[in-house]
């Protein structure tokens, strides 16, 4: 990659999905995968660090990264199974999740080239992964590569709120863009406000904190001030991926605006308000796209610009 290199890293897996007409699919999916693939159909060519097994289950994750544009790193596929996820959608067309992940950081990744890296969800924090993923991110920070992080929180899977609080926050801090749902906050911080929170990050590292709050819109959060985005009225059908679709699409607007990549350290800090808002409007029409059909199936380039 070049100084341009775009790096995801995070789980890749299969989605067992359970609909509320009884009804069973299985996709790829996981919350970076869905990033990338969201980058992908956005015009990008990112690059996905993942952990899956070379077996039937990895290799369909492979071609579906791959047909949205995602090249997969060789050294992902050290697992000796991949890892499933289980979502029961309810009648609000949220979801819960039963996960069976296998996750680990590669011994021989290539740091070289790299602008921009995104890491979230089950794989920021997952144990043993964590601190290497850590010291990964530290590296290419001193390399002049911009960090986005989205702290997916999965109680089921993830340790005490108290414990991954912690490890949020050490992430967080590291990050230039952070991006999390009033949902994850309202796990990993019970009885704060989303502003409090997101101020207190913000105040840390971050040039900018949203928070997603579903069909209401967003809340965005500088380190010194703070204001909001609507959301797009739209019939769902379920949330799937909606928060990833934004993600990838907040990473591609600020790379389009010169806020994110190598050489940009600190931008998105003196981004211009209108720019920014211009972004998170174009991002809140991505994520509408995404809940107006099923499954976690982010649009492309040409249907979200025309």
């Amino acid at each position: 990659m070049s100084n341009d290199g775009l790096l995801i890293i995070g789980e890749a897996l299969i989605d067992v999905v359970h609909r509320l007409d009884g009804s069973v699919d299985e996709v790829p999916g996981g919350s970076p995968a869905n990033v990338a693939i969201t980058l992908g159909r956005l015009g990008r060519t990112p690059h996905l660090l993942t952990w899956v097994g070379d077996d039937a289950a990895g290799q369909r994750i492979a071609q579906w990264l791959r047909a949205s544009g995602v090249v997969v790193e060789p050294s992902s596929f050290g697992s000796d199974h991949t890892s499933t996820a289980t979502a029961v959608l309810g009648e609000d067309g949220g979801a819960r999740y039963i996960f069976d992940i296998d996750w680990n950081i590669p011994a021989d990744v290539d740091l070289s080239g790299i602008g921009h890296v995104h890491v979230g969800s089950i794989g920021a924090v997952l144990e043993p992964a964590a601190g290497p993923l850590y010291d990964l991110l530290s590296a290419l920070k001193v390399a002049g590569a911009t960090i986005s992080y989205d702290p997916n929180a999965r109680p089921a899977i993830m340790e005490a709120p108290e414990i991954t609080a912690r490890k949020f926050a050490r992430l967080v801090a590291i990050s230039d863009v952070v991006k999390v749902s009033d949902e994850d906050l309202e796990w990993v911080a019970p009885g704060e406000s989303y502003e409090d929170v997101a101020r207190r990050w913000a105040a840390s590292g971050p040039g900018l904190v949203i928070v997603t709050r579903g069909g209401s819109g967003a809340l965005a959060f500088t380190e010194e001030a703070n204001f909001e985005v609507d959301g797009v009225s739209v019939e769902v059908v379920d949330t799937v991926g909606a928060g990833d679709t934004f993600m990838g699409a907040l990473i591609d607007g600020l790379l389009s605006a010169g806020a994110l990549g190598y050489g940009h350290q600190g931008a998105v800090k003196t981004i211009d308000h209108e720019a920014l808002v211009a972004v998170l409007n174009r991002c809140a029409r991505a994520a509408a796209v995404t809940v107006s059909r099923p499954g976690a199936d982010p649009p492309t380039l040409a249907e979200l610009d025309g």
